[in-house]
């Protein structure tokens, strides 16, 4: 990653506290900041070796932890009932703060869904879109490895267990995700019984059966230059998914990662950086 400081940062939202990782260019640039968002289980962490190099590209890359992940503020599901659209709306609230103004979006995973109804909500601010193994079409379905953590009982204790997080980054590919990486995913686990209770409350209410026909219609006019980045050996998500969604779309690249799960970037960085950082650069 050369000379690219990845800082650790805080800010409040909507009443709420977002941690956030952030990598600044190296030379002044006119390009539009990089959002990227992580999938259910994982953190900001999982993009640190995709941030480095957008930072070397000339991009203000940026990589929030969602409300109930990672670092940011784990609140009561009274307060924050980790629906679809509070999880858009505590999202637009963050983005308001963080003034970035256009954005390119790269979106991950589970919670992808809710960057995907953002960009669809916000077309006017999305320059650019990447979307790497998040569910598409009403044909994704929640894997089992996951809808487990919602089972009433059975998901109060799944969910309190730190060794979740390696049965789950570990589940969805061929890899073995570094112990030193691993330390990482765990502490909040480790330091709280909120990150689990959100966790809980998150795929509960997940609700993929309606949020992704509403996806698929929202997308049916989108018009900027989107790039799909699929690891082929996501045992979750086919990348027959990435097909269908993109027959929709008019400006549309599918670059297939081979020997790469559903956490991509976590399983191979070296792969995504590789088509991202060129997508995002190109010019039209």
């Amino acid at each position: 990653m050369g000379n690219v400081e990845i800082t650790e940062q805080e800010c409040e939202a909507g009443g709420l506290r977002w941690f956030y990782r952030e990598a600044l260019p190296i030379n002044t640039s006119k390009k539009p900041p990089v959002v990227l968002l992580h999938g259910l289980v994982s953190q900001s962490y999982s993009w640190r070796k995709v941030m480095g190099p957008l930072a070397e590209a000339g991009f203000h890359a940026v990589a929030p932890d969602w409300i109930g992940h990672g670092y940011s503020a784990k609140p009561d599901k009274r307060e924050f009932d980790y629906a679809p659209e509070t999880f858009l709306v505590a999202l637009e609230q963050w983005l308001a703060a963080m003034n970035l103004g256009r954005i390119s979006l790269v979106v991950q995973g589970f919670l992808g869904s809710v960057g995907l109804l953002y960009a669809a909500k916000h077309s006017d601010q999305v320059e650019r879109l990447v979307i790497l193994n998040t569910p598409l079409t009403p044909k994704a379905k929640l894997p089992f490895k996951i809808s487990q953590m919602g089972i009433p009982l059975l998901g109060e204790i799944i969910t309190q267990d730190p060794i979740l997080v390696d049965r789950t980054l570990e589940g969805g590919g061929p890899y073995q995700v570094a112990d030193k990486a691993l330390e990482v995913y765990r502490r909040p686990f480790l330091k709280s019984s909120d990150v689990g209770r959100s966790l809980l409350a998150t795929v509960r209410q997940l609700q993929l059966e309606r949020i992704l026909p509403e996806i698929d219609k929202a997308f049916e006019n989108w018009q900027a230059p989107t790039l799909i980045v699929w690891g082929t050996a996501d045992k979750w998500l086919p990348v027959s998914l990435a097909e269908n969604f993109a027959k929709q779309l008019e400006n549309v690249d599918i670059a297939k990662l081979d020997e790469t799960g559903h956490y991509a970037q976590e399983d191979w960085p070296e792969k995504v950086q590789a088509v991202v950082v060129p997508f995002l650069r190109r010019s039209s």
